[in-house]
């Protein structure tokens, strides 16, 4: 069974998740950091991109001391497996992802990653080789699903949302919009890549709910089936 997909992003007034040289801008408040924080506790794994990986550092990890503790009472670890795709396996063994924290790391590459880069990781999460050129999302969400993984939060970038949207693999979005304009015709957004040209192609969303927060509006979609 594949586990249920939750994509949470914050973006600006213009649709912009960070500045064209994917620099990290501080988009909602402490509001929305605390309703991520609580979502992210509440899931299994949570999944980035190597883009993500590469411009941000981020550890993934759960902040909420309580939080923590509510998941060890449920004989969880503190944090949630955290995921990584990656298909040319170019993340640094050194990286925040994987060395903060306890729990279990997973790093999905292709078939065009070095091994010796493969090897070095092994030492530091569990691989999965899936696909021949890119990774294969269907494939990895499947055997996330076999690990027990039963709902997965996806942190971005906007390559790995738009390619699990692609797929059909998204089940939910959250979309926080933050009260500044970044612009920039190259900067990154919820869906990147080639977009679609035909309507049949376009995911069709269902808004489940509306809230202000912080300076901006967060709103939470639910994914039509195709």
């Amino acid at each position: 069974m594949r586990p249920s997909v939750v994509v949470n992003v914050a973006m600006s007034a213009d649709g912009k998740l960070s500045t064209r040289e994917r620099r990290q801008v501080k988009i909602s408040g402490a509001d929305d950091f605390a309703r991520v924080d609580r979502l992210k506790a509440g899931c299994d794994a949570v999944m980035v991109g190597i883009g993500t990986v590469l411009a941000d550092d981020p550890s993934l990890t759960v902040k909420n001391p309580d939080l923590k503790s509510r998941r060890q009472q449920e004989g969880k670890a503190e944090h949630p497996v955290r995921v990584i795709i990656d298909s040319r396996a170019r993340i640094s063994p050194d990286a925040s992802v994987l060395n903060k924290g306890d729990g279990l790391r997973v790093v999905a590459v292709s078939g065009r990653a070095d091994p010796g880069r493969v090897d070095v990781l092994r030492a530091k999460a569990a691989v999965i080789v899936a696909g021949d050129e890119e990774v294969d999302l269907a494939r990895v969400l499947d055997e996330l699903g076999a690990m027990g993984i039963r709902r997965l939060m996806v942190e971005g970038g906007g390559t790995l949302i738009a390619g699990l949207i692609r797929a059909r693999l998204v089940n939910e979005i959250y979309t926080y919009v933050g009260s500044i304009v970044i612009g920039g015709k190259d900067s990154p957004t919820l869906a990147d890549g080639p977009g679609w040209t035909q309507e049949t192609e376009f995911a069709r969303l269902v808004l489940a709910d509306v809230t202000r927060m912080d300076d901006g509006i967060l709103l939470h979609w639910t994914v039509k089936p195709q």
